[in-house]
């Protein structure tokens, strides 16, 4: 069996990946210095990370920043799974090159504009808004939102320092990046991308593997509990234009998925 060292696994996207993990591989979850009270008595046994604990592991999984000198002379595959600063080759849209030692995660929205063309035939361009939930920036994000809320329905003035932005009953747009506008909604998990499709001939192609077609645009609830993709199609009357909305959750789709398929743990 596969062996697995997942590094961070005290935070969300570590927790997450070693629970669904388990069952396909053998995995063990490390956390990224000295374990807390909290930590030790958590839902998942976790270890204190030394390099001995990483011998005969074929294979890192990086959700956080290791301590220095942890991965050195480590042999195995890494894979850089962390939302900010992760290092390596970016992720196929298939299984681990042979020749590659340490991969990186593609962002969850590159890896959604990728599946577009397999989604729908005669797109010409398009544009969107990428509705955002807290769930990206981890614990932080989901108990920062909580505390905020909790605040601010008790009359007080939210602290801002964990997000560093008012997150709570606030819509956030954000500078536009090319033909997308990011908006941060206080939602805790599930992201919506709504996109505007122009092109000729537009149509409905069947969803590959990881992807559903809805027949209503999906809510944040129901992304946030799939780990599918998914997908509503509405066409204009000339099939000239459409909206594509397009739900994903950035840890059961857009993490677990991509390290299952690079491990080949699925198809």
């Amino acid at each position: 069996m596969l062996k697995l060292a997942v590094i961070g696994a005290q935070g969300l996207l570590g927790r997450e990946l070693a629970s669904a993990l388990e069952p396909h591989a053998s995995v063990l979850p490390l956390a990224t210095a000295a374990l807390t009270r909290d930590e030790e008595e958590g839902d998942i046994v976790l270890f204190a990370p030394t390099r001995e604990l990483l011998e005969g592991i074929d294979a890192v999984i990086l959700t956080d920043t290791p301590p220095e000198g942890l991965l050195e002379g480590f042999k195995g595959r890494i894979f850089d799974a962390r939302p900010e600063g992760a290092e390596g080759e970016p992720l196929p849209f298939g299984p681990w090159p042979a020749d590659v030692k340490r991969l990186k995660l593609r962002p969850a929205v590159e890896q959604v504009l990728a599946l577009v063309p397999k989604l729908v035939s005669g797109v010409g361009g398009l544009r969107g808004t990428h509705l955002r939930a807290v769930a990206h920036l981890g614990d932080a994000g989901v108990m920062g939102l909580h505390e905020q809320t909790k605040a601010i329905l008790l009359g007080e003035d939210p602290d801002t320092e964990s997000l560093g932005y008012r997150a709570a009953f606030e819509i956030v747009p954000q500078v536009p990046r090319g033909a997308l506008i990011e908006v941060r909604v206080p939602v805790f998990h599930g992201d919506l991308l709504v996109l505007h499709l122009v092109g000729e001939n537009l149509k409905a192609l069947d969803a590959p593997n990881g992807v559903a077609w809805s027949k209503t645009p999906p809510s944040s609830r129901e992304v946030a509990v799939s780990s599918d993709l998914l997908a509503n199609l509405h066409l204009d009357a000339d099939a000239k234009g459409a909206t594509l909305t397009l739900g994903f959750d950035p840890i059961l789709w857009g993490v677990l998925r991509p390290v299952m398929r690079a491990f080949a743990l699925m198809d």
